[in-house]
């Protein structure tokens, strides 16, 4: 095999598992990691120590790559496995483990896996602490005590679906989003749509029979009523921080219920002014996007994963809307004084790209986003970097990258999760 892309000397130990999964580190092969499809060494300032609530996994059909240190030389570890990292909401990988696969046609399940190394006497990551994860912290969710509170809730509301739905997501899934409507705090779900207007290649909670790997979740399968939305809201928007958020991971796209959430979220306002309504959405409904900021919406997340429309185009599959009504709908609820922000899919090779970054860093100035939330892309690294693209322009690297839209955006907050804005930027509410 060619020689890795030379970037440092330290001793970082290749991590791999054994055909029973069984962990190791390699006592004389150097960790190898990928930006994309590029092999490439690892920079000690690309590590931190394995978070807590991070996961080790071993990727199937791969072979590790490890490189000689005397020569420099990538080395496959056949009869192996290549082992990758699932750090915690609030860490942004940097980097992908380094691994060919042994069979072209098999893809990974779809989450988002970090390189891993062995420094030191403990386990490295190739990653970033985005955001304070203490309101997402696993620990901050005693399974007990959530157990508890959902019997509780749904005693009160015993017809309400919506909550009854929220509750196999908290329970089964561990949704720390679900979690919060029974715990009464911080950001809470309210899924409201079945259906969607995009067929992201990568949803994980709808994929053609087709696809070659299951969805994480299932999708609700009814249409709530204005009522349950209303009873949900109220139930949860009981605290100045309280957030309700439509647009969960197991729904389809909340602005296509714009019919519903309109005079529901009036009728809230009606009653309380407490808390921030927000909406996670892909934003191509324009027309629906503003009948939901005027009826008084306090947040929107835009989820986008290029500002390149062949990008675009290829993962989210967009049906009757293109990128420019995305922006021109993250533009609308800016002026009306929406605090908004872009749930940004990141993957290392790609996000790092000069025209990927180019053409975001305009996007956003643009639009007048606030917040960049970091998210790791879950998906196959091959299936994804076969339908895009290719690179155009230099490659910068994650680190660097993230250090250049601080440089060019610097009133613009880079972090990983839905914020409360600050004083000055919350809109007033529409109170009757």
């Amino acid at each position: 095999m060619g020689k890795a892309k030379k970037r440092g000397d330290f001793p970082m130990y290749l991590v791999y598992a054994d055909e029973n999964g069984n962990v190791y580190d390699h006592p004389g092969l150097f960790s190898v990691a990928r930006n994309g499809d590029i092999l490439t060494e690892i920079l000690e300032e690309e590590l931190i120590p394995l978070p807590e609530g991070a996961t080790l996994v071993s990727l199937p059909d791969t072979v590790p790559i490890g490189m000689d240190p005397d020569t420099g030389e990538m080395i496959k570890l056949d009869g192996c496995t290549a082992v990758g990292a699932l750090v915690p909401q609030g860490i942004t990988r940097l980097l992908l483990p380094g691994y060919v696969k042994t069979n072209r046609e098999s893809k990974l399940p779809l989450f988002g896996y970090s390189a891993v190394v062995w420094k030191d006497n403990r386990f490295w990551v190739a990653g970033r602490a985005s955001d304070d994860i203490y309101k997402w912290d696993p620990l901050n969710f005693p399974m007990d005590e959530l157990r508890q509170r959902v019997e509780k809730t749904l005693e009160l509301f015993p017809q309400n679906r919506i909550l009854n739905h929220l509750s196999h997501c908290a329970l089964e899934y561990e949704c720390l989003t679900a979690s919060n409507n029974f715990f009464n705090r911080w950001e809470g779900s309210l899924p409201v749509s079945y259906t969607c207007n995009a067929g992201c290649y990568g949803c994980i909670s709808e994929q053609p029979d087709d696809s070659g790997f299951p969805s994480p979740q299932t999708r609700m399968n009814f249409k709530p009523t204005e009522d349950e939305l209303v009873e949900v809201m109220l139930h949860h928007l009981q605290t100045p921080e309280s957030i309700i958020s439509f647009g969960q991971g197991c729904e389809g796209e909340p602005s296509t219920m714009a019919g519903i959430i309109v005079p529901a979220m009036r009728r809230v306002r009606e009653t309380t002014d407490m808390g921030f309504i927000n909406i996670n959405t892909n934003a191509g409904l324009t027309d629906h996007i503003k009948g939901i900021v005027d009826a008084g919406l306090d947040l929107m997340r835009v989820s986008i994963i290029s500002a390149i429309d062949e990008h675009y185009n290829a993962y989210y599959r967009p049906r009757n809307y293109t990128l420019e009504n995305v922006a021109r709908s993250a533009e609308y609820a800016a002026s009306k004084g929406v605090y908004t922000s872009i749930n940004y899919l990141c993957f290392p090779g790609v996000f790092d790209r000069e025209e990927e970054m180019e053409a975001m860093i305009n996007f956003i100035r643009r639009t007048g986003i606030k917040l960049i939330q970091m998210r790791n892309l879950n998906i196959d690294p091959e299936s994804y970097l076969a339908m895009i693209p290719k690179a155009r322009g230099e490659v910068f690297g994650m680190k660097q990258a993230i250090e250049i839209y601080q440089e060019e955006l610097p009133d613009v907050v880079i972090g990983s999760f839905t914020h409360i804005p600050p004083a000055e930027l919350r809109r007033r509410k529409n109170m009757a």
